[in-house]
């Protein structure tokens, strides 16, 4: 199974031009895609549902998308009919397989004075893999500062940990099962998950150590049976050795000039033998960011988890 996780920068590439067409090429091939900075109706972008086109663009894929800032772009047409819509800003799941089930939920806001701070969720997925049903995750976290994230973090890794204990979309019976509420089998919450997005931190920082796992100087990271691996080290790269956010990027966001890792891909211990490898597509340039691809040994029905 091909996983990809991507942060497609509304659309806006590196030459500075918007084209969704470059975006979906450069997914495409995957069979899992998480998406982050998806937006519909903003000015900047076109006024245009990149949601619906993405889904057009890939026709092939199930979706599901969780907007994080979600405000009014209603306006009245030429016969002065409302027309209802909503600017949005959030994150988007695909996937070939069948989506069992999705939540989005919020996660916590930073009120600040004068800097530019957002809403921001996390979106997951119970995807129906041949090997058995996963739990993916998409993630974007705050730009602002480590303070920012940290408690989105803690809150994120809280939902993850808890949802297996709260059982499925729906769980158990109904006093009338004639009501209709118990309609088909009862959807699953496995506890195999994956997390991948744009989570604004750098390898061996506070927050990566937050998911990862504090790191021992004798023992190296110090990971819960029940928590997260980096999928990129599992597959056996070094922690630094990874740029997602290219420096020309980062100069031309008004950031520091440096290479940057800033996405990444995290399994749950019981998923970490199923990583056949990873690697960063340097050559796309559909965004400020590059697209993270893994390689999982899932489509095997024969070798369940």
């Amino acid at each position: 199974m091909k996983i990809v996780t991507y942060n497609i920068q509304y659309g806006l590439g590196r030459d500075g031009q918007y084209d969704l067409k470059r975006t979906a090429k450069a997914v495409e091939g995957g069979d899992v895609i998480a998406l982050q900075e998806v937006e519909r109706f903003w000015k900047r972008s076109g006024n245009v549902d990149e949601v619906a086109v993405l889904a057009e663009l890939l026709p092939d894929f199930h979706w599901v998308y969780a907007p994080g800032l979600d405000m009014d772009a209603s306006y009245r047409n030429e016969h002065n009919r409302l027309i209802n819509r909503r600017r949005q800003f959030g994150i988007m799941l695909m996937s070939r397989l069948p989506i069992i089930s999705s939540r989005g939920f919020p996660l916590p806001k930073y009120g600040t004075l004068t800097q530019h701070s957002i809403q921001q969720s996390l979106l997951e997925a119970v995807i129906d893999m041949p090997a058995g049903p996963v739990r993916v995750y998409s993630a974007h976290l705050s730009h602002l500062s480590a303070e920012t994230r940290g408690p989105q973090i803690e809150a994120l890794l809280n939902i993850i940990d808890q949802a297996p204990t709260e059982g499925g979309a729906w769980c158990g019976g109904h006093p009338n099962p004639d009501a209709g509420w118990t309609e088909g089998e009862e959807p699953p919450m496995p506890r195999p998950a994956m997390l991948m997005g744009d989570l604004n931190f750098v390898p061996g920082s506070t927050q990566y150590d937050l998911i990862a796992g504090p790191l021992s100087p004798r023992h190296g990271r110090l990971v819960r049976r029940d928590g997260f691996l980096d999928a990129w080290v599992v597959a056996g790269h070094g922690e630094n050795d990874r740029v997602t956010s290219p420096a020309v990027a980062n100069a031309a966001e008004g950031g520091a000039d440096t290479d940057t890792c800033l996405d990444y891909c995290f399994v749950t211990a019981n998923l970490a033998d199923r990583v056949r490898s990873i690697h960063i597509d340097g050559a796309a340039d559909a965004s400020d960011h590059q697209p993270v691809w893994i390689d999982m040994d899932l489509d095997d029905p024969t070798a369940p988890l």
